[in-house]
C-alpha cells in the first residue's frame, strides 16, 4: 500500500514538473525581448518548433494518457500556438509492445471460452501503440481477423493522470491570464470523457459498425467488419484487411495503382462524411489509411470518430455562403452566432483579419496548397484571439490536408477544390432544405429589407433631432492614431521605470560598499513595485505588437 502511495506521489510530481516548465516555456517566448538577436517571425518560428519537439517527447515519456492528451491539444489551436500545433498534430503513439504471454492472459480473462474460436494467434504484433497492440489470428471458421487487445493495467493509470490533469486546469483557471476566454476546467472534462471512452472498446467497435455502414455500397472504400462475439471492453476483433502503406509510392507504382485517384477518393470520402453524415474518421494519418490491391482505399482504428451536429452543418453552410462571397461582416455574424466567437467584444478587427484571410486564401486562381494555407490561417488567428473553433472543424481540416497533401506529392497538379465543388454546393444550400424552405428564407429577407427600408427615413429624423438637442453624441475613433499613442505611452512609461530601476541598482551598490550596508534593502524594497510594474508593462507591450502585426 505503501509502494503504491510512493509511486503515485511521484508520478504526480513528474506530470506537474513537465506542466510547470510548459508554462514557464510559453510565458517566456510570449516576450520579445527573450530572443538575444531581437525578435522576428522566423526566429519565433523557429523556437516553436524546438519547443513543440520537446513537448511531444515529453509527452510520450509520460505515457498513453498523455499522448493521447497531445493528439486532443493539436486539435485547439486556441490552447498552444500555431507551431506547436502542427507539430503534435504528428504525434504517433508507436510505443514498444508488450509480452505476448499478458496478451494471452487478458484474452483468456476477456473471451473465457470463445478463446477456443481462435486457432491461430501470431505472437509477433502487426502494430503496438499507447493504448494497444494488434495481433493477427485466424478463426476456426478459416476467417482471418486482427485482435486489438488492450494494455494492462491502463485503466487505472489513466484515471491517476487524469485526475493530475483535472488539478492542473484548476490552477490555470484561477489564473486571470491564462483563463481569459478559456475554459480549462471544461477542456479538461472533455479530455476525460474523450479518453475514457476510448478505453472501451466496445464503443469502437460501434462506431466501426456504423462507419462501415456508411459506405457498404461504395466499392473504392473499405471498413473492416467487427467480430461481435469475440469483442468486448478490453478487446475489439475486426477482419484482417491487408493494404499498401497510402504513402508508399513505390509500392504503389509496382502495382500499377494511381495515387493521385486514391488522394481523390479519400478527400471525397471525407467530402461525404461532412456533408452527408455527420460522422467522420478523426484521426487519419497515414499508419491509419492504406490502398488495397483493387485501388480501394482502406481506414482503420475507429478510437477517434467525430459528430457534427445537423445544428453546426447548417451554420458551416451559411458560413461557407458568406465566404463564397466573401463578405467579411456576414461571416463574423455567423460565427459569432454559432458561438465559435466570444460575445460582448469589438468585432472590428477581427472582422478585419477575416477579410484578409479571406482575400488571401480564397481568391481564384485556388492554390494547390489551399487546406495548407487555411489551415496555417486558422491557427493564426485562433491563438489568442476571441475565436473558439469547435474541434470537429480542426479534426476535418486536418483529415482534408493529408490528402491535399498526399494527392500533391504523387501528383503536382492535384487541386482539392476542383473535387470539393460537387459538395460545397449542397452545403451551401443545406442538406434538409427544401425549395419551398429557400424560397421562404429569400421572402424572409427582402421584407426584413422592406421593413428596414421603410423605417430609415424616420430613425434618420429621429438620430438628427436629438443630435441638435445634445442628447446623442459622436464619437469618432481614429484606430491606427489610437494604437501609435498607446505604443507612445507604454514606451515612456517603460523608459521610465528603466530609469528609475537604473537609480535603485545604482543606490544599492553605494549603500553596499558603505560603513552602514543595511540600508541597502531601501531601494532594494522600492525597486520591487517598480521592477513588478515595468514585467506587466512588458506583457502590454508584447500584447499590443501582436494584435498590431494581424491587423492590417
Amino acid at each position: 500500500m505503501a509502494l503504491n502511495a510512493i509511486r503515485r506521489w511521484f508520478r504526480t510530481l513528474i506530470i506537474w514538473r513537465t506542466v510547470l516548465t510548459l508554462i514557464i516555456l510559453i510565458w517566456w517566448d510570449s516576450l520579445t525581448w527573450s530572443y538575444p538577436k531581437g525578435f522576428t517571425k522566423e526566429r519565433r518560428e523557429k523556437r516553436q518548433s524546438r519547443r513543440a519537439r520537446w513537448l511531444t517527447s515529453e509527452l510520450i515519456k509520460l505515457g498513453s494518457a498523455f499522448i493521447k492528451l497531445g493528439q486532443l491539444l493539436s486539435a485547439r489551436p486556441d490552447v498552444l500556438p500555431a507551431g506547436w500545433v502542427v507539430q503534435l498534430a504528428d504525434l504517433q503513439d508507436k510505443v514498444p509492445s508488450f509480452p505476448f504471454e499478458k496478451a494471452q492472459i487478458l484474452l483468456e480473462e476477456e473471451l473465457g471460452t470463445k478463446c477456443t474460436n481462435i486457432v491461430e494467434l501470431d505472437e509477433d504484433p502487426l502494430g503496438a501503440a499507447s493504448l494497444a497492440q494488434v495481433h493477427r489470428a485466424s478463426l476456426k471458421n478459416g476467417r482471418k481477423v486482427v485482435l486489438k487487445i488492450q494494455r494492462p493495467g491502463l485503466e487505472k493509470l489513466f484515471r491517476l493522470d487524469l485526475e493530475v490533469m483535472r488539478q492542473v486546469a484548476a490552477l490555470l483557471q484561477r489564473n486571470p491570464n491564462w483563463s481569459n476566454g478559456r475554459d480549462w476546467v471544461a477542456i479538461a472534462k472533455e479530455c476525460q470523457r474523450v479518453l475514457l471512452r476510448e478505453l472501451d472498446f466496445r464503443i469502437e467497435a460501434e462506431y466501426a459498425a456504423r462507419f462501415r455502414q456508411q459506405f457498404l455500397e461504395d466499392s473504392k472504400i473499405h471498413i473492416p467488419g467487427v467480430v461481435w462475439e469475440l469483442s468486448t471492453s478490453k478487446v475489439l476483433c475486426l477482419d484482417y484487411v491487408p493494404g499498401i502503406k497510402i504513402t508508399d509510392k513505390e509500392a504503389l507504382s509496382n502495382r500499377g495503382i494511381n495515387g493521385s485517384e486514391i488522394a481523390e477518393i479519400g478527400a471525397a470520402s471525407y467530402l461525404q462524411q461532412l456533408v452527408r453524415y455527420g460522422f467522420f474518421h478523426a484521426d487519419p494519418h497515414p499508419g491509419n489509411l492504406a490502398v488495397g490491391a483493387d485501388g480501394s482505399l482502406i481506414y482503420y482504428d475507429f478510437g477517434m470518430m467525430g459528430i457534427i451536429s445537423d445544428d453546426l452543418r447548417s451554420r458551416i453552410g451559411a458560413m461557407v455562403r458568406a465566404a463564397a462571397v466573401k463578405d467579411a461582416g456576414a461571416l463574423v455574424k455567423e460565427l459569432q452566432s454559432a458561438g465559435l466567437i466570444t460575445m460582448g467584444i469589438d468585432l472590428g478587427p477581427v472582422r478585419r483579419l477575416v477579410r484578409v484571410m479571406l482575400q488571401e486564401a480564397l481568391t481564384p486562381p485556388f492554390s494547390s496548397k489551399i487546406i495548407e494555407k487555411l489551415s496555417g490561417d486558422i491557427y493564426d488567428l485562433v491563438y489568442g484571439k476571441p475565436f473558439r473553433l469547435p474541434v470537429e472543424l480542426i479534426f476535418v481540416m486536418r483529415a482534408l490536408s493529408t490528402f491535399e497533401g498526399v494527392g500533391r506529392s504523387l501528383d503536382p497538379s492535384f487541386n482539392l477544390m476542383d473535387i470539393a465543388k460537387p459538395y460545397l454546393l449542397p452545403l451551401m444550400t443545406s442538406s434538409s432544405s427544401t425549395p419551398n424552405d429557400l424560397f421562404n428564407e429569400l421572402g424572409r429577407q427582402v421584407g426584413e429589407l422592406g421593413s428596414r427600408a421603410v423605417a430609415l427615413p424616420r430613425r434618420l429624423d429621429e438620430s438628427l433631432e436629438r443630435l441638435e438637442q445634445g442628447d446623442l453624441q459622436l464619437q469618432i475613433r481614429l484606430g491606427e492614431s489610437d494604437r501609435q499613442l498607446r505604443r507612445m505611452v507604454n514606451a515612456q512609461q517603460a523608459m521610465s521605470q528603466s530609469i528609475l530601476l537604473g537609480c535603485c541598482g545604482v543606490a544599492a551598490a553605494i549603500l553596499g560598499s558603505s560603513k552602514q550596508p543595511i540600508f541597502t534593502v531601501i531601494p532594494l524594497v522600492t525597486a520591487l513595485p517598480i521592477g513588478l510594474g515595468w514585467l506587466k508593462l512588458q506583457f502590454r507591450i508584447n500584447r499590443d505588437n501582436r494584435i498590431n502585426k494581424n491587423v492590417p
